[in-house]
């Protein structure tokens, strides 16, 4: 397993050794920071976008890409029966330690144990897919773990607006061959880098496209306030 920047950074935050943030580089040429307060979070501070996705989570809930487990562990704490589920050894340890009754390690593409009523995917949860080409692979593997009524919840951001505008209000993407939201980010904490990885944020008509062509309805559920979205996609049984 690569190094586990996520993992080191959330364990030494909750067991009050460190409150420094986690710093982020990417493709994009934007240096950044993960705030660590904020994956810890409780629902009065989440977005509104969390806020809905979460009101509107139904049955037995798989939180793909659970982080620190604080979806997760409203869900819970509401009487949902939730798997907090994250590759992250460190994020999974966390969950455990904040109280979640059922965290797991695991990549998504390994998890195959169960059929889900909710598959949650907050955060931009399906940056996982990479790039867009393996979207398709994605959408099939959350099939075999969804029920036939079952939804997946998820929201993200169009990007477009980190490209420079030109005279004509067209964007200049120096890399015409590859889609503009993917991205490649490197994270580090303290002195340590982990490996880079590749990131994936859809703009609401891409996402509708690929849902359709994989045999998805797909709904736009909300806007944010800053390019960012929540959609809802089911399964079209017809």
């Amino acid at each position: 397993m690569a190094t586990d920047i996520l993992g080191k950074a959330v364990l030494d935050f909750h067991n009050k050794k460190s409150t420094t943030d986690i710093k982020t580089f990417s493709s994009l040429d934007e240096e950044d920071f993960i705030p660590l307060n904020y994956l810890f979070r409780n629902f009065k501070e989440m977005p509104l976008l969390e806020q809905k996705a979460l009101q509107i989570c139904k049955g037995n809930v798989l939180d793909i890409g659970c982080g620190a487990g604080s979806h997760s562990l409203y869900l819970q704490n509401k009487g949902f029966d939730v798997i907090a589920l994250d590759y992250s050894e460190g994020a999974i340890e966390v969950c455990k330690e904040r109280g979640l009754k059922k965290a797991i390690c695991s990549d998504i593409y390994n998890y195959k144990d169960e059929k889900f009523d909710t598959l949650l995917l907050l955060m931009n949860g399906i940056g996982i897919v990479g790039k867009l080409e393996y979207i398709n692979k994605f959408f099939n593997h959350l099939k075999t773990i969804l029920k036939p009524n079952g939804q997946i919840i998820l929201d993200s951001s169009d990007i477009i607006y980190m490209y420079e505008e030109d005279e004509d209000g067209g964007y200049w993407i120096s890399d015409q061959n590859t889609y503009y939201g993917e991205v490649t980010f490197t994270m580090q904490y303290k002195d340590e880098k982990g490996d880079e990885f590749d990131w994936l944020y859809l703009d609401y008509n891409t996402l509708q496209r690929a849902a359709i062509a994989n045999n998805f309805n797909c709904e736009m559920l909300k806007e944010g306030e800053h390019y960012d979205y929540l959609a809802k996609l089911t399964l079209n049984l017809q």
